[in-house]
């Protein structure tokens, strides 16, 4: 099938390669020259495991092209994704300006009949004003369809390659067949994980799975609180109503509060979708309050061992993305501890194996870069762990002892167990575990 992607980021270029992998001939399209020229050498502007070589294969297999000739792409392409940015705007609701733009330059470039994909996380109605976008600009017929993607950053090929369901929004039974027939390769496993409903209905169930995962994060962090006040241990917990069925263990794991490019949008999206349909939100608005609560905590944390004023102290992180396999900072936990640990006068010494370019162009030369994580924690008074990465969960604790200035170990993903680590002379703190 010969498909377009219009937009070239994370889920456009995501999205195209793994359509081109399973025998499709497929353009991504982007305005930004600079940007495609890099992508046809290979160079991919983002951390993806295993993105790289998907692109590369397909590049020089010629199943996958680049290009900013938006007009050739349309009038060649079978379908055509919309995979554009969404940002939010000042008061939470998603800024489609992208997305109209591209909907208009689409139907200025149609010359026959064509079925447009919106995959960009667009809120309830959109597809209608996309469509009628495109029908303003050509007299060609097209049919629109929503799609929404539901990748994790850091496994987002395994979910493309393998969903646990694809979502379509369609209006007729032709859009139907051709999005079922280029699905077909990755739902192979199970025929439910094919799921057609209106297009309505679909853009919704995007907010919504967000939110109801954002949901369980910060219920875990105020369960957490609660163990802390109380003397129990949020593991044990976990792993109790985690074994009911009904609830089950995905997304029960506390930590600094959720980030990235999704869940904060998306939430706060879905509270502006609430507010202008009169609904109530007030279960969303308490997850956004408790969640901005929530990225405090490692600052509060290090800010009872080492008092308010740390003049004069080291404080080493590790991990800056806010989440591991990613190089992605968006809304990430680590960015208000280091200024706030940057405003009470400390200096801070951070790793992350992946996201050094993108802290750099938030912080600056404020804090020391270093090359791995032994190096950020010589000499520090306090290490604070942000995010999980596999390289800190069973580091050579000796010689980290040896080299922290003061023992003291902030673990904000729980990756110790809090008895062993005193066992050995650390100070452990983690979240909601009983006392400490």
């Amino acid at each position: 099938m010969h498909v377009a992607v219009i937009g070239s980021g994370y889920v456009g270029l995501v999205a195209g390669a793994c359509f081109a992998e399973t025998g499709n001939d497929v353009v991504c399209v982007d305005k930004d020259a600079g940007k495609i020229e890099r992508l046809q050498r290979n160079e991919i502007p983002i951390y993806e495991p295993g993105l790289e070589d998907l692109v590369r294969r397909n590049q020089t297999e010629g199943r996958l092209r680049f290009s900013t000739d938006l007009t050739r792409a349309v009038r060649d392409a079978e379908v055509i994704f919309i995979a554009v940015g969404t940002p939010p705007n000042e008061d939470g609701s998603a800024d489609l300006s992208h997305v109209l733009d591209v909907a208009g330059e689409i139907g200025r470039a149609m010359n026959a009949p064509r079925l447009v994909v919106n995959k960009s996380t667009v809120p309830v109605g959109t597809a209608d004003r996309v469509e009628a976008a495109i029908r303003a600009a050509t007299s060609c017929t097209v049919d629109v369809a929503s799609n929404p993607e539901f990748l994790k950053e850091g496994a987002a090929i395994e979910d493309f390659m393998r969903p646990d369901r694809v979502i379509i929004g369609v209006r007729s039974d032709d859009a139907r067949l051709t999005l079922e027939t280029l699905y077909a390769p990755f739902t192979r496993r199970g025929g439910d994980r094919f799921i057609v409903m209106d297009r309505r209905s679909a853009e919704l169930t995007k907010y919504a799975a967000n939110a109801m995962l954002a949901t369980r994060i910060s219920f875990m962090n105020q369960m957490a609180a609660l163990c802390e006040a109380l003397g129990a241990d949020v593991n044990l917990v976990r792993a109790g109503i985690g074994s009911d069925q009904r609830i089950g263990r995905a997304f029960l794991y506390p930590g600094p509060g959720y980030g990235g490019s999704c869940f904060p949008k998306d939430v706060k999206a879905l509270v502006h979708m609430a507010r202008e349909a009169k609904v109530s939100a007030d279960v969303l608005e308490a997850v956004e309050i408790a969640n901005a609560r929530q990225k405090m905590v490692l600052l509060e944390k290090t800010r009872q061992h080492l008092g308010a004023d740390m003049r004069g102290k080291v404080v080493g992180v590790w991990g800056l993305a806010f989440k591991a396999e990613t190089d992605d900072m968006r809304e990430s936990p680590a960015i208000p501890l280091v200024d706030g640990l940057l405003a009470a006068g400390a200096r801070v010494q951070v790793h992350d194996p992946r996201a050094a370019e993108s802290a750099h162009a938030i912080f600056g030369d404020r804090v020391l870069y270093a090359a791995d994580p032994y190096s950020a924690a010589h000499g520090a008074d306090a290490l604070v762990i942000v995010t999980e990465w596999l390289m800190y969960r069973n580091p050579d604790l000796d010689r980290l002892k040896a080299l922290l200035r003061r023992p003291l170990i902030v673990d904000g993903r729980n990756l110790f167990d809090p008895a062993r680590m005193r066992g050995l002379g650390f100070e452990h703190v983690g979240i909601g575990r009983g006392h400490g």
